[in-house]
């Protein structure tokens, strides 16, 4: 198979934190180095490597350090959440990246890049939000944030839980920069979490510019990934995660791993319902997304085959352009 000249590469939160799921520094630094390895045994081919990451645990904790700092300082918005933590894991990614590819006598270097993505403020998600965050509250303790304009839904035994807005990606306003980085020769990390959600305002004061500000949502990573792969025109998008394939059947006796599918029957088992919303729906949504909009060929498989992934066809679930 002919190597792919530019491959996305979306990096899942196992790839952050480490084995028994812990966040703090030391395991998250440790992880990361560990998949940068792998990332740069892609590099190594020649390909152009574009790589974004998660940041659910990451922002989880903020919001903790939100919630128990909340009568001394006020809790920062969700956007700035999700810019700190681009930032925070950007630099580590770049670090430890830069010394696995100097390890290997490669000349590329790394650069991070806090990223926005365009989202629509009539998105629905707006209006109903659903996605959960952070920890759970006694009703006490989740009613103080309620009145600071909050939105928490009540989840049972388990306590309540925050629910904010994930609206659809449209556009990922950094892509030019990106794909300027990329061209020049780094690995970019970028779109951390889907990117920092900003919305258009329309014209500044001086009427000849664009005004975006950010807003309190969280964007699907995978969602954003598949769409920055399109707009750098990457021929390849491989979603790292933490299982080699895609199931059918999952948790059942008759489950079984996909391998080569065609998008038509992916389609398929996605409408049969074969792929939870909450796990791997999204990431098989965003292969099939890249796929549709003209991407070559996309791949859903575990972190450390994704070299292999984008040498080949044997690894994964893999999806082509029919």
């Amino acid at each position: 198979m002919t190597l792919p000249r530019r491959v996305v590469i979306a990096l899942g939160g196992n790839a952050m934190t480490g084995p028994d799921g812990s966040a703090t520094p030391g395991a998250q630094r440790d992880a990361i180095a560990q998949a940068a390895q792998h990332v740069a045994a892609v590099v190594g081919t020649g390909t152009e490597v574009v790589l974004t990451h998660g940041n659910g645990p990451q922002v989880g904790n903020l919001l903790v350090k939100n919630e128990l700092a909340a009568h001394e300082v006020p809790p920062v918005p969700l956007d700035w959440n999700v810019a700190q933590t681009q930032a925070t894991i950007g630099f580590t990614l770049a670090d430890e990246l830069d010394a696995a590819l100097a390890a290997r006598g490669l000349g590329q270097r790394t650069a991070a890049l806090v990223t926005r993505t365009l989202v629509d403020p009539a998105d629905p998600g707006f209006t109903d939000p659903t996605k959960p965050v952070g920890r759970y509250l006694p009703r006490e303790e989740a009613q103080r944030f309620i009145a600071l304009g909050q939105r928490w839904e009540d989840r049972g035994d388990r306590g309540w839980r925050r629910v904010v807005a994930s609206p659809e990606p449209r556009s990922v306003v950094d892509a030019p920069a990106i794909a300027a980085l990329s061209a020049a020769g780094f690995v970019v990390v970028c779109a951390g979490g889907g990117g920092v959600p900003v919305v258009d305002d329309g014209r500044d004061h001086a009427g000849d510019a664009t005004a975006l500000r950010g807003i309190e949502a969280v964007i699907d990573k995978d969602l954003t990934a598949a769409l920055l792969a399109s707009e750098l025109g990457a021929d390849t998008l491989v979603i790292a995660t933490d299982v080699a394939h895609v199931m059918v059947d999952f948790g059942t006796p008759t489950a079984r791993p996909l391998g080569r599918v065609t998008a038509a029957e992916l389609r398929g088992l996605a409408a049969a319902g074969q792929f939870a919303r909450g796990s791997m729906g999204p990431k098989v949504e965003a292969v099939l997304r890249f796929v549709e909009s003209g991407g070559t060929r996309a791949v859903i498989t575990s972190l450390e085959h994704i070299s292999d992934a984008v040498s080949g066809d044997d690894v994964g679930t893999v999806l082509t352009a029919e």
